[in-house]
């Protein structure tokens, strides 16, 4: 998406399943890959020792104050950081298109498209109206009841608009 290579990103995440393996594509693209436990001393990392929410709330307060912010999935946090990125002034927040994506590298394993400056056009175009620009809020879907209703709801915590002091001025 344009980003260089010399671009910081942090990683807010638990130990990742299957380790660096996992994460050395996108290390060897971004040297400067880095989590809380490359930021912060062992010390100072002891003070969280069994305290998950506090872990959290690190990676948390990062996401919400980083240039960017890309969920991997779309889980409670990310959907709070997102909100919370949305209130603070919408902050850029890339929501991956990963139906499209997949599609994409599924391409790629085919052989069909290789990496270069023409998938990255594709990744960049997908996601220009993925970036967290002010809008109203989803609505249910008409007709839905009870908990079809919510289902179809996007959450006041992911999207506070319209409801939210941001639009009003009244700070």
């Amino acid at each position: 998406m344009g980003y260089p290579e010399s671009t910081w990103i942090y990683l807010a995440a638990g130990e990742i399943y299957g380790g660096d393996k996992y994460i050395s594509k996108l290390r060897s693209y971004f040297p400067n890959l880095v989590t809380k436990e490359v930021l912060a001393t062992k010390d100072e990392l002891k003070k969280f020792n069994n305290h998950a929410s506090q872990v959290a709330a690190l990676d948390y307060i990062i996401s919400v104050e980083s240039d960017v912010f890309v969920p991997s999935h779309s889980g409670n946090m990310a959907k709070a950081v997102e909100g919370h990125r949305r209130f603070l002034g919408h902050r850029r927040t890339i929501t991956p298109d990963r139906r499209g994506l997949v599609k994409l590298f599924d391409l790629l394993e085919k052989r069909e498209l290789i990496e270069g400056p023409k998938l990255s056009s594709l990744v960049t175009e997908m996601h220009k109206y993925r970036q967290g620009t002010p809008r109203e809020r989803y609505s249910s879907l008409p007709g839905s009841k009870g908990r079809a209703r919510l289902r179809t709801e996007e959450s006041f915590y992911e999207n506070p608009l319209p409801e939210c002091i941001c639009l009003t001025g009244k700070h």
